[in-house]
């Protein structure tokens, strides 16, 4: 594997590309871990959604117990701290599983085991590793952080919350309130931010400490099960041995941590449109419409392939980012992790973006082919659907991490990309072709303002989607009939998506000779295959997944 830390242009030569990580790599440890997750579903949570929609934190409590016997806490933490110390792409097999039919559990889970844990693992001293992981790891308290404020959501770092040192005490007094924060009915330990005279700090605070209050639950539109409450602190009093990490430093802290968590969001949902998918084909088997099966109608089986199709994508991209992340940080465990970890940012928001708009298409298809049924709350899918939005918004809105997707591409924008020219692989002249335009643009000087950055970060997330299928697949080999076809859709459909976006900045940015002459070359496909029959492969990818029942590769 590369030891390249960004996928940011220009991507490795795709004609000669380093050897990537793939879900068929998996070892027989990593299954059995996929197995235990996905029975740890099966046996806790789905028996409970409805204890856990009516906030049985009794009941919650347990499943965080039980997932922390099965090690499914303590993943990321290491092995000198009770850990298993697995890395980041196991990080992701467990929360794509516990996505798949763990519902609001599933957000509950990735907060405790993502932004709950990781700021101790990263920043945490050894006092504070050692008194917090190993409670953390086997479940025995549950965790949460504390970033947003009612002033202060997607501009996260303006918040009121104030944190001032106070010489009789000794201590520090945080005072103000955090909003929607997740697992707070929960919680025996918080990281909260606030802001200090040197800066933003992150503060670790537990539940029993006086002036500490959780308010009533948030009434919610989905993700019911999952805890959400305001933290109100009223002259907390915190010690300095529970600064997490350097005063003022703290902003590093809560960028940081998102970044990942970012990822392991795209994970859950990529976990959480496989069940759906799963769910959608079963009923459309069961049910029949005019003497027949829904799923023998053409535009169902349209459907089918275009969703199993998406969420291939989806794990092609995330699997690949989580492996190079994991891949760096042990090739150059030298270096500050949270530095290498930073050189992600691209693709990490990215994942984040597309996981949750792809959870989102494939949430509403399903209820679609349930039809009426899939608006009634007695199937799984109307859940799912109202579930899917959040993802969208939290861990930073998707219009907040198509900024910092652009904003990484201009910033590490430096060389052209190969000019190899082949005829024998259309996925590839589709992708080549691409990049090399995509070069052309970001070359020229975009203006970075908002809408011409949403564009950008929309071309890349096609491109990096298009590659990553493309190198699963070639990976796979001949027999890789199923992927073949996937990504031939990915490639030819995408690059359709690329083209009219490239156009669209070019005739925003460039007015005159200039912007026509490069869309006059874009539009002239002088290396882009002719257009195939994808109504065709679609037809042939359905039956993949008719006949398996769920989603298959």
């Amino acid at each position: 594997m590369s030891t390249r830390l960004s996928g940011v242009p220009w991507w490795e030569d795709l004609l000669d590309p380093p050897d990537i990580f793939t879900p068929e790599d998996l070892t027989e440890d990593e299954v059995m871990i996929a197995k235990t997750t996905e029975k740890f579903v099966e046996q806790q949570i789905l028996p409970n959604v409805e204890s856990l929609e009516q906030h049985d934190y009794q009941m919650e409590q347990e499943i965080f117990a039980a997932a922390g016997e099965l090690g499914l806490l303590a993943i990321e933490i290491p092995e000198a701290y009770g850990g298993l110390e697995l890395g980041k792409h196991v990080a992701g097999i467990v929360a794509e599983n516990i996505g798949n039919g763990g519902g609001s559990f599933s957000v509950a889970y990735n907060i405790h085991a993502g932004v709950g844990t990781s700021p101790y693992v990263n920043y945490g001293n050894e006092s504070q590793k050692q008194k917090y992981l190993s409670r953390l790891g086997s479940g025995a308290w549950v965790g949460a952080y504390a970033l947003t404020e009612p002033s202060a959501g997607s501009d996260a770092l303006k918040g009121k919350t104030k944190a001032v040192w106070n010489e009789v005490k000794n201590a520090w007094i945080l005072t103000g309130e955090k909003q929607w924060i997740t697992n707070a009915h929960l919680a025996r330990v918080y990281v909260v931010f606030a802001n200090t005279d040197a800066g933003m700090t992150a503060f670790i605070v537990e539940r029993e400490m006086d002036g500490l209050s959780v308010g009533p639950e948030e009434q919610k539109m989905g993700i019911k099960g999952t805890s959400t409450a305001t933290l109100i602190l009223d002259e907390v009093s915190v010690t300095q041995e529970n600064v997490l990490g350097e005063i003022g430093k703290g902003h590093k802290i809560a960028m940081n941590t998102l970044n990942l968590a970012r990822l392991k969001l795209a994970f859950a949902n990529l976990g959480t449109a496989k069940r759906a998918l799963e769910l959608s084909v079963k009923y459309g088997k069961e049910r029949k419409q005019f003497q027949q099966q829904l799923v023998d109608f053409p535009m169902i089986k349209e459907k089918i392939a275009t969703m199993n199709t998406a969420i291939f994508g989806v794990e092609s991209l995330v699997y690949q980012t989580s492996a190079r992340i994991d891949n760096a940080l042990e090739k150059n465990s030298e270096q500050d992790a949270q530095a290498i970890v930073g050189q992600f940012i691209a693709e990490c928001a990215t994942g984040k973006i597309q996981g949750s708009e792809v959870l989102a298409a494939v949430a509403d298809e399903a209820v679609q082919i349930h039809g009426g049924y899939g608006f009634m709350q007695e199937y799984e899918v109307e859940r799912i659907y109202r579930d899917a939005r959040i993802s969208r918004i939290f861990e930073g809105t998707n219009e907040i991490n198509r900024l910092a997707v652009a904003k990484a591409l201009f910033s590490q924008f430096r060389h052209q990309p190969s000019e190899k020219q082949i005829e024998h692989d259309r996925n590839a002249m589709f992708i080549l072709e691409a990049e090399r335009h995509f070069a052309d643009l970001l070359k020229a000087g975009v203006s970075k303002n908002q809408e011409f950055s949403r564009l950008v970060a929309d071309i890349y997330k096609e491109i990096s989607v298009m590659r990553a299928a493309y190198l699963r697949t070639e990976k796979a080999g001949s027999g890789a009939a199923l992927k073949q076809l996937m990504t031939d859709v990915i490639c030819e459909e995408g690059y359709e998506k690329v083209e009219r976006d490239l156009i669209r900045l070019w005739s925003a940015v460039a007015e005159g000779a200039e912007g026509q002459e490069m869309i006059d070359r874009i539009r002239a496909r002088t290396h882009v295959p002719a257009v195939e029959n994808v109504l065709k492969k679609k037809r042939d990818i359905s039956e993949y997944v008719i006949n398996a029942e769920k989603y298959q590769t």
